[in-house]
């Protein structure tokens, strides 16, 4: 399985639960859409009301959320954008076991508590000897909801080693992985999706910076233990969140 070349890791996960559910999501693509207009035509973009959410919950709103997000080449990576219709086959993904859900949440792009807004980047390595390939995303929070973010995904690593499953997908081989003082907290923490008769090994960096949640995955099928995004680049998007 060629994952750099023939599919962005940053979308894998997604796509592969989109193949597993896409006559659901159909329908509600299709729900989403009228409702997307339905709210235009009454004057209030569903951002409009993201941001008057942000305001209230005292979190980062979407329009400061996209400018905080890295773009473009920094530290031996290129962040790409990663539509909607990419990530959005991951947002509502469900664990076969209530306490993994955090788990199952990052998996498909996400954090198991909703979001005031989400920013998502795919992380393609810029040298060719470089194997690791992944993505980043930025959830915003009030801090509240970011700190139980953090302590219900650290639980949830501590009572799932032996992994979960959700719709036509498994993961196995849940434990820790050392991780530096970053932000306000850091997790580190690797996970094996089993695709097919493969076996992907990812790493996981969930910082918590007040009350954003800063998510980074890695997967490098020649050396899974190289697979974690560089603290470089992890560092230079916390720097930028501010």
């Amino acid at each position: 399985m060629r994952l750099r070349r023939t599919l962005p890791i940053a979308v894998l996960v997604p796509a592969l639960l989109a193949l597993s559910a896409c006559s659901g999501e159909s329908k509600e693509s299709g729900e989403d859409g009228k409702n997307s207009k339905a709210s235009a035509q009454g004057g209030t973009t569903a951002e409009e009301k993201a941001e008057a959410e942000a305001e209230r919950l005292g979190a980062v709103g979407p329009g400061a959320l996209r400018k905080a997000v890295l773009s473009g080449k920094r530290n031996g990576f290129e962040a790409k954008t990663v539509g909607t219709a990419e990530t959005g086959a991951g947002k509502d993904v469900k664990a076969d076991r209530a306490a993994c859900q955090p788990l199952a949440s990052l998996a498909g792009g996400y954090t198991h508590l909703p979001a005031v807004s989400v920013e998502h980047r795919s992380l393609d390595p810029l040298e060719a000897k470089n194997a690791t390939v992944g993505s980043m995303w930025l959830a915003s929070h009030s801090e509240e909801d970011a700190r139980r973010v953090m302590n219900e995904l650290r639980t949830a690593v501590e009572k799932c080693p032996k992994g979960f499953r959700t719709v036509g997908l498994t993961y196995t081989g849940v434990r820790p992985v050392p991780v530096s003082a970053l932000g306000d907290e850091a997790i580190g923490y690797r996970i094996t999706s089993v695709v097919g008769k493969e076996n992907i090994p990812m790493t996981y960096t969930v910082v918590r910076k007040g009350g954003v949640i800063a998510a980074f995955h890695g997967v490098n099928m020649l050396t899974p233990d190289d697979s974690a995004i560089p603290e470089p680049l992890v560092k230079a998007q916390l720097d930028r969140i501010g």
